[in-house]
Order: C-alpha cells, then structure tokens, then sequence
C-alpha cells in the first residue's frame, strides 16, 4: 500500500492535543512591516508554558517490507500542517484529533512533486514543481503550481520548458535533464529549468519575464526570500569525459531584478568550487564546498556583489549543513542561521567527556568570530532560524532522560530563554537529526517531519512509523 494512494480511506493516523491559537508577534525587534505578497519573516512569541506538549503527530502503522514513500516539503501555518506525499499535498488541522480520511484538504497533481521551496508567503501560500501526467521517472519535470495552505486550493498552475543536462543546453531527448528549481520572492515565483529562468506575477500566474542562459551554462537552482539570486553552473573543457565534474565546473551567482529578471550584480566563484549553495539572499551569503566533502567556508556578498569577507570552517571545525537532494534547493541549509549582521552555526561535536558543542556567531562584514553560546555537558545545540534579532536553536539532550528544548539566543546580551521543553518518543529520536529532516518552527509550535518514509526491512505484523511530530505550549498563547 502506498501512503498517497490510502490518504483519505485509512490507514494512517493523526493526534493533537493544543489548544488556542497563536500569533507571530513578540519581543524580538521586527522585520521590516510586510505585506501579503511578501515571503514571511516570522517573530516567534514566547509560549505562555515553556512545558511543551504534543500539539501533533501524524503516522502509519501499514508500510509495506521494503516500500519507499517520498515525502518532500513540509510547510505550517497557524492552524495548518501540510505535506507534500508523492503526488499529492495534503493539509492537516493543527490542535485536532482526526480519524484516518479526516485531513483538512488534500490537493492531487498530475504527477509526483520533483521540486519544492521552503518559502512561504504572509498570506500561507507556496509552490512546488511537478512531473507531467505520470509517475515514470523520465516523466518531464515541467509543472509549477502556486497552493494555498490554509485551503488547499491550486490558485494557478503552469507548464515551463526543460533542457538537457550538461554542457549542452537544448530540448531534452533523453532521461538526464535538468532539475527545475522554485522559490519565492516579494509577488514573484521564479523557476529555473537549466535554459532560463522565468519569473511568474504570484497573483495572477502569468510569466512576466524570462531570461536564458546559452551553454555551455544553465540556470541551475534558485534561492528566494527578501530577493532572487538564481545559480548558474558553467562547463568548460575538450574532454567529453571531464563534462560533469567537478574540475570542469564553475558558478555563477545572478541577483535578478524583481520586476524584469535582470541581473543586478553577477557573482563567479573560484575555480575548484565543487558545489554551491545560498543559505541567504539578503544579506548575501554563499555557503562554498571547495573540498572532498561538506561546505567549506561561509562568504558574505556586498549589495554589488562583491566579496566582502570569508568564514573558513577551518577543516571541520565548525559545521555548515546545506541540503543536496533531487529536489534542488539551493537555499536549504538548516543549521545555517544569517541575521542582519552576523551568521550563526555550530561547532562540530566535542566527544571528549561528555558530549557538547556550541553554536558561534561571524560577523558579515569582518569575517572574525562575535558571540559564542555554548551546550553545556550532555547536549548538542543546533541553529534552526532567525526570529527577528533571536536566533531560535535546538538544545537536544543526548541522555535522552534531560529533556530537549527550543531555545532563543539574544546575540546582544547573551541571554539564553527557553521556549519549549520537550520529549520525544523513542521511535522519533532520529527525527531531530537536523540534516535529514525537515524541522520548522512557526507560530509558537516545533515541527519535525520525515522527508521520506520506509517500510520495515522484514515482514512485521505493525512498524509505526512517525511522519511528522509537533511541539506546542501546555497553555495557550497569550494574548
């Protein structure tokens, strides 16, 4: 049995137990006053309990031996948890208990998602790329939709064009074609499809501009926010067989017009970048793989693009996760936190007595280290996102018997203020495993959710197998 084939006639099961509603508003100084068409910036209330409940679990007890369900994207919204399950993006109610089939809305696509953003509107709305009509993988990844979270309704959808992977940017006539990237930005949806990029009007869902690229560069990936900066990767070389690696590949980065797709400034990594990513756009950082494994130094650009400082991670010392997956998102790194001023990631583990680490702060400008906060014995900290001046992280026990918490970070005084404490069943440990799950926090809840599922390895008689588990205050949100 598939997960997206059973949504909606059993199955599966849903729980939550929180009660009131929460609004984004607090202590921490404020983003600058956005509208609707803007991607959210969200400031975190503290809770009126630091004691955490469970506000949702959604699981299945069902999975076949060996079966394989992707489910990629995870969004929430004040009453809404949603997910995107193969083909299918379904939208649960928060603070609910639900009987299997009981999901506030489920949306069906043409084919399965091949590409998603993490961003997300003022308004709840986002976008996903999908396959065309079926669920071969040499179905073309041509589809964009724009969804409403809070309802589930497509507002609009659209076909783009593909290309051939590599050097030759052109039709695509065989399997190996260029992932399609999707990200938002202020009343904009840009796609890149390797030879071009196309930015739609978000309201209304028509292209309003489009740029290409010619080989032997394509448009590889896009990272949105307060702006769009598309990343272009370029081969060079006579040898057929060097085309695709790394010792024959370059970046780019373009900071596009809203308005007009052009470019702003043009960014070139050095030569012997093997990857790239955009942890943020605005301030400016690349997070750059110039080694065997793993990122490698953080640098933050200026408005015109220009180098203003490096941050090594000094041969692992500190560590930088971005995500590398099929589904292209070249802005997805989850223990990378920028601010206004600085950028904050954690050290790598200390293993020496008791497990600890820290999380350390860089200044954008200077590149030198500014604020320190540090585990204490028996625990790891991990950055999970800005929340106004804050910086929100994961303090995750490692006896499992102390319990886990959600903790601000103020970088100007030092102070440390939990906002949740919590357990997690023993099943979901592996959840908090921040490079491999998607983790959000929003509107005074903790979600961690799988991005993708599997059967039991043998026949059982039941595997329960946790998708997606959420943390909320034991009182309600204050007013």
């Amino acid at each position: 049995m598939i997960i997206a084939g059973v949504l909606g006639t059993g199955g599966w099961l849903l729980w939550g137990r929180d009660s009131g509603d929460s609004e984004a508003s607090g202590k921490s100084q404020a983003p600058a006053a956005q509208g609707p068409l803007d991607v959210r910036e969200t400031v975190e209330k503290p809770p009126a309990s630091i004691n955490g409940k469970m506000a949702f679990r959604f699981s299945v007890d069902d999975m076949k031996p060996g079966e394989h369900v992707e489910m990629p994207g995870m969004w929430a919204t004040d009453r809404i948890l949603a997910k995107g399950i193969n083909k299918t993006l379904v939208g649960m109610s928060i603070g609910t208990d639900a009987a299997p089939g009981d999901e506030k809305w489920r949306l069906e696509l043409d084919g399965p998602i091949c590409g998603y953003t993490r961003d997300v509107t003022v308004d709840n709305r986002t976008a996903v790329v999908f396959r065309a009509n079926d669920w071969a993988d040499e179905a073309l990844c041509n589809q964009v939709a724009f969804v409403d979270l809070d309802n589930g309704r497509l507002l609009w959808s659209d076909r783009f064009p593909v290309s051939q992977a590599g050097r030759e940017s052109g039709d695509a006539t065989s399997t190996d074609k260029d992932r399609p990237g999707v990200a938002l930005a202020h009343g904009t949806v840009a796609v890149t499809w390797g030879g071009g990029t196309i930015g739609y009007d978000m309201e209304k869902g028509a292209a309003r501009w489009s740029t290409t690229t010619t080989a032997p560069c394509q448009d590889m990936g896009v990272a949105g926010g307060r702006g769009l900066i598309v990343r272009e990767q370029c081969w060079s070389g006579d040898d057929p067989l060097s085309v695709g690696t790394w010792r024959s590949t370059t970046f780019k980065l373009r900071k596009l017009d809203l308005a007009t797709g052009a470019a702003l400034w043009t960014y070139s990594a050095a030569e012997g970048v093997r990857n790239l990513h955009v942890p943020s756009v605005d301030p400016a950082v690349v997070a750059v793989s110039a080694g065997a494994t793993g990122i490698t130094d953080l640098i933050s650009l200026d408005d015109q693009g220009r180098n203003r400082a490096t941050i090594s991670l000094r041969n692992g010392a500190y560590v930088a996760d971005c995500s590398d997956t099929d589904y292209f998102l070249i802005d997805d790194c989850p223990t990378i936190a920028v601010g206004k001023d600085q950028v904050f990631i954690r050290s790598k583990d200390q293993l020496e007595k008791q497990t600890s680490n820290w999380i350390i702060g860089f200044d954008l400008a200077t590149g030198k280290t500014t604020k320190k906060f540090d585990s204490g014995p028996g625990a790891l900290l991990h950055p999970v996102r800005m929340s106004g001046d804050r910086l929100l992280a994961l303090r995750l026990s490692e006896d499992h018997i102390a319990p886990n918490a959600l903790v601000s970070l103020d970088p100007r005084t030092d102070e440390e203020v939990p906002y949740l404490y919590f357990g997690l069943p023993s099943e979901a440990q592996l959840m908090t495993l921040t490079d491999q799950n998607d983790i959000v926090v929003q509107d005074g809840r903790l979600f961690f959710g799988v991005k993708a599922a599997n059967g039991p390895a043998e026949p059982k008689t039941k595997q329960w197998s946790y998708l997606v588990l959420g943390v909320g205050s034991g009182a309600p949100q204050k007013s």
